[in-house]
C-alpha cells in the first residue's frame, strides 16, 4: 500500500470504480446475450428464406447466376452439401447454444450449423428447397454476423464514465488528504517551538471541527509558552538585583579573603544559572532566519574562546552562507563549547561540513562521554548526568537550549561517541 492518505484515498477509490465497471459490463455482456443471439438467428434464417425462394423462382438454369449474385453483392456463398464434409460445430457457449436452438426451431429439426466446413471458417447454415428435395446447400454468411462482442460504443462510454469517475476519486481524495497535510505541517511546526498560521476552518464539518480545535490548542500553547517565558525571564531578572547587592556587600563587608572569594563564587554560580534560565525563556525570542556567513560566525565564536583562554582547533572548510538565527546559532554552539570545557577535558575541536541539504556542526571533546542510552534523556530540560560528567554544577539546561534551538532550525541534536573517547556533539540544521 502506498504511504500517504492521498494515494491510498484515491487506489481505493480507483479500485472501486474498476470493480465497478467490470462489474456493470459483465452484466451488460450477460443481459445482452439472448437478444444478440436471437438478432443473430433472425438474420441467418430470413437469409436462408430470401434465398430459397430466389431459388424457388429462378429456372434451373439461372442459378448459378444467382448464386454468383448473391456472393457478389451480399458476401453470402451457396455451396452444395456433399456426404464426405468435415463439419466443425459451434462452440459449448450459452450465446452458440441459443443461436443454434432459435435457427433450428425456425428452419427445422434437420438443419445443420457449423463455424467450419472442410477447413474454411463461416458461419454455414445447411437447408433445403424443401422437405421433399434431397439436395441440400451451405448457406456461408461471414463469421462476423455472428461474433458476439460487446458493441464499441459501450466500451466507449465505459472509458469515459472511468476516466471521469477517476478524476472525480482524485477530487476527493485530494479534499480529504489536502487539510490534514496542512495540520501535520503545523503540528510538525508546533514540534519545533515555532507558532504556526491558523488553519482554515472550511471544508467538511469534521475537518472544520478538527482545524477549529488545533487552532485553539496551538494558541494555548503558544499563550503557555509566552507567560512561561515571561516567568522565567521575571524571575531571573529579579534575582540579579539582589545577587549584585549581594556581592558588592561581600566584597566591601567580608574580611576573610577565602571566605569572601567562596561567596562571590556562590554568587557567580547563581548568576550562570539565572542566565541559563534567561537563554532557555529567549530560545525563540522572535528571531528571523537571515542569511548568515556561519564560517565568519563561527569563526567569531573562536576568538571569544581563545580570549577566554580556551583555544580551540576549527576547521570551517565545509561552510559558508545559510540560513539561520544567527543569536540562536551562537547561544546553541556556546553552550555546546561549555559543556565540552566543563566536561570534556584536554582539546576542543569546533568543525561545520554541509551534508546533502544540512549543515552539521560537531563540538569534539575527549572526556568521558555520556552512555548511549542517556543521550535522549539529556535533552530533556533540568536533566543532569549522574556518573561522570556531574563533577560540576549546573541547570541541567544547557543540552535543552540547544534541542530548542535545532528544531527551531527543523534540525535536531545528536550526542555521539567519539573513538576512542569523548562526545561528539553534532547540532544538525537545515542549509537554506
Amino acid at each position: 500500500m502506498p504511504r500517504s492518505l492521498l494515494a491510498r484515498t484515491f487506489l481505493l477509490l480507483a479500485l472501486l470504480v474498476l470493480l465497478s465497471t467490470a462489474g456493470w459490463l459483465s452484466l451488460l455482456r450477460h443481459i445482452d446475450i439472448e437478444p444478440r443471439a436471437r438478432e443473430s438467428a433472425n438474420m441467418a434464417t430470413s437469409a436462408v428464406n430470401l434465398i430459397r425462394a430466389s431459388l424457388f423462382a429462378a429456372a434451373p438454369d439461372k442459378r448459378p447466376g444467382l448464386f454468383a449474385e448473391f456472393s457478389s453483392r451480399e458476401g453470402i456463398r451457396l455451396l452444395p452439401a456433399e456426404p464426405q464434409d468435415e463439419i466443425l460445430a459451434m462452440p459449448d457457449s450459452r450465446f452458440q447454444a441459443l443461436l443454434s436452438e432459435a435457427i433450428v426451431a425456425q428452419l427445422g429439426p434437420a438443419t445443420r450449423i457449423a463455424i467450419e466446413v472442410n477447413g474454411e471458417p463461416g458461419f454455414w447454415v445447411s437447408f433445403r428447397l424443401n422437405e421433399r428435395d434431397d439436395d441440400e446447400f451451405w448457406l456461408v454468411l461471414p463469421r462476423e454476423k455472428v461474433k458476439r462482442s460487446l458493441a464499441s460504443r459501450w466500451l466507449s462510454w465505459a472509458a469515459l464514465a472511468v476516466g471521469l469517475a477517476l478524476l472525480v476519486a482524485w477530487l476527493i481524495a485530494s479534499m480529504i488528504s489536502r487539510p490534514l497535510k496542512a495540520m501535520a505541517g503545523s503540528a510538525q511546526a508546533v514540534g519545533r517551538g515555532q507558532i504556526p498560521e491558523p488553519l482554515p476552518e472550511d471544508g467538511a464539518e469534521e475537518i472544520r471541527a478538527l482545524a477549529s480545535a488545533f487552532n485553539a490548542m496551538a494558541s494555548d500553547l503558544a499563550r503557555h509558552e509566552q507567560d512561561r517565558s515571561e516567568v522565567l525571564a521575571g524571575i531571573s531578572h529579579d534575582l540579579r538585583t539582589p545577587l549584585t547587592r549581594l556581592r558588592l556587600e561581600a566584597e566591601m563587608s567580608v574580611s576573610d579573603e577565602a571566605a569572601r572569594q567562596s561567596i562571590v563564587a556562590d554568587i557567580e554560580q547563581m548568576e550562570a544559572v539565572i542566565s541559563q534560565f534567561m537563554d532557555y525563556a529567549r530560545t525563540e525570542s522572535g528571531e528571523m532566519p537571515v542569511p548568515t556567513d556561519l564560517a565568519a560566525l563561527l569563526s567569531t565564536i573562536g576568538e571569544r574562546q581563545l580570549a577566554i583562554g580556551r583555544p580551540l582547533e576549527i576547521d570551517l572548510d565545509g561552510v559558508s552562507t545559510a540560513i539561520l538565527r544567527p543569536k540562536a546559532i551562537s547561544r546553541a554552539v556556546g553552550n555546546l563549547l561549555d559543556n565540552a570545557w566543563k566536561y570534556g577535558g584536554g582539546a576542543v575541536l569546533l568543525r561545520a561540513l554541509a551534508v546533502d541539504h544540512e549543515i552539521h556542526i560537531e563540538i569534539v571533546d575527549h572526556g568521558p562521554g555520556i552512555p548511549a542510552h542517556e543521550t535522549e534523556s539529556m535533552k530533556r530540560p533540568f536533566t543532569r548526568l549522574e556518573s561522570a560528567r556531574t563533577n560540576a554544577t549546573g541547570t541541567g539546561l544547557g543540552l535543552a537550549i540547544v534541542d530548542r534551538i535545532a528544531r527551531l532550525h527543523n534540525g535536531r541534536l545528536e550526542l555521539l561517541v567519539n573513538q576512542p573517547t569523548g562526545l561528539l556533539a553534532r547540532l544538525i540544521i537545515e542549509s537554506g
